[in-house]
């Protein structure tokens, strides 16, 4: 079922052609564990979505923080969905330990710290009882050489999945050059964070071992970024030059202490002693308000436009698309939204995502009559943009559904 919905979604050429073998290189490596957080900055989604009380919301579920961090503004329904059963198991985990564990500390532990041994005796007497039984399984197997995944937060949940050890490899080539990336997260000022930058990062992409990495779409595909991503964003500029300016904007664009996203890429974990740089859910005044709140969600292991073709019409409010339509075809997208169009509601809907490059690809890939319902907030979209800490993308889109007459 996995490998069909991602086989479905990803392949787009013949096996037998150079690009329908590196979309079948990349299904392989993204069947499993990719995120172990989602890399969308949600105080901009929140803000791009304006939720109200009686909104229903769709989103891709990757790793489920953005689910949680959606349940403060406290919309009637979250329908979380997603390709990948590995996010599918750690959303479920998320919500159930957001509701069971006794206290925000044991919370913060698990998910802020989430290198602690003790850890899994959390786990034990708390949540896996309260798993339904394929999530229990998946975080109970034990694997050949590498024990059972729960044990993952017990070693740093961080420095797992696909995207993890990404971003321990360019520690580790930062290091063969004699540079450390971690110093830049005790800045105190732009100042200070722009000359840590250019004194410790920006040399990097000099280097001939980050060039082949940034130029290689097989090295790319442990940052969850597929064929079609990949093409554009070379199509954004130079590979090198694009990923440069982006980390760029990452180190120094944003107060370095509040930016989570800033520590995970050089620091490879959250701010666990001040907890400024942590996800809003992670934080004690938020995880008070939506502990609550876990019967608002709905999580289900499927493709968004399967998922939506199945649903009533004018059922849903608001969508979210993260980055998903830099993997699809022209078919692939008009079949989407078609159906986002039959489920929006009649005069209140948004569609929020990002993309590798800084256009909306819904003008060169929908059919102008598929469009026409709908109206980009382009002005709106790039002052969002602007603000999104996570830095990684080209481009924020926000369109908004015209009202029926």
């Amino acid at each position: 079922m996995a490998n069909e919905l991602l086989e479905k979604a990803a392949h787009q050429r013949p096996a037998t052609t150079r690009r329908g073998a590196l979309e079948r290189l990349f299904t392989l490596m993204f069947q499993g564990f990719v995120y172990n957080q989602i890399w969308e900055d949600p105080v901009v989604d929140l803000a791009a979505l304006d939720l109200k009380p009686e909104h229903r919301l769709i989103t891709i579920a990757s790793g489920g923080c953005n689910v949680l961090n959606y349940l403060a503004a406290n919309p009637a329904k979250i329908v979380a969905v997603d390709l990948n059963p590995n996010h599918i198991a750690l959303t479920k985990l998320k919500l159930t330990a957001l509701k069971t564990l006794p206290n925000y500390e044991s919370f913060f532990h698990f998910f802020g710290r989430a290198n602690d041994k003790a850890n899994k005796a959390t786990y034990d007497r708390y949540l896996r009882k309260q798993l339904d039984e394929e999530t229990r399984e998946y975080w109970e197997k034990n694997r050949p050489l590498r024990g059972k995944r729960i044990n993952m937060f017990g070693k740093n949940l961080y420095r797992y999945g696909l995207l993890g050890r990404f971003i321990g490899i360019l520690h580790a080539v930062a290091k063969l050059h004699g540079k450390k990336l971690e110093p830049i997260l005790s800045a105190r000022t732009p100042e200070e964070q722009r000359r840590l930058f250019e004194r410790d990062i920006a040399p990097l992409f000099e280097f001939k071992s980050i060039k082949l990495l940034s130029k290689s779409p097989v090295s790319l595909y442990a940052l969850g970024i597929p064929p079609a991503q990949y093409d554009e964003l070379v199509a954004a500029g130079d590979p090198v030059s694009v990923l440069r300016e982006r980390v760029e904007r990452l180190a120094c664009d944003f107060p370095i202490n509040e930016n989570y996203f800033a520590w995970q890429a050089f620091g490879r974990g959250y701010d666990v002693e001040h907890k400024e740089a942590v996800p809003d859910y992670l934080r004690e005044d938020v995880y008070d308000v939506i502990r609550t709140r876990t019967d608002k969600v709905e999580v289900h292991h499927a493709s968004l436009t399967d998922f939506l073709e199945a649903q009533p019409p004018q059922s849903l409010h608001r969508y979210v698309l993260l980055d998903a339509q830099d993997w699809m075809n022209n078919d692939q997208i008009t079949a989407l939204w078609r159906e986002i169009d039959r489920t929006a509601h009649a005069r209140d809907a948004r569609v929020i995502f990002r993309t590798a490059g800084p256009d909306s690809p819904l003008p060169r890939k929908l059919p102008a009559e598929v469009l026409a319902p709908w109206t980009y907030m382009e002005a709106a979209s790039k002052a969002w943009h602007g603000r999104d800490r996570s830095s990684i993308y080209g481009g924020f889109h926000v369109y908004a559904r015209r009202p029926l007459s």
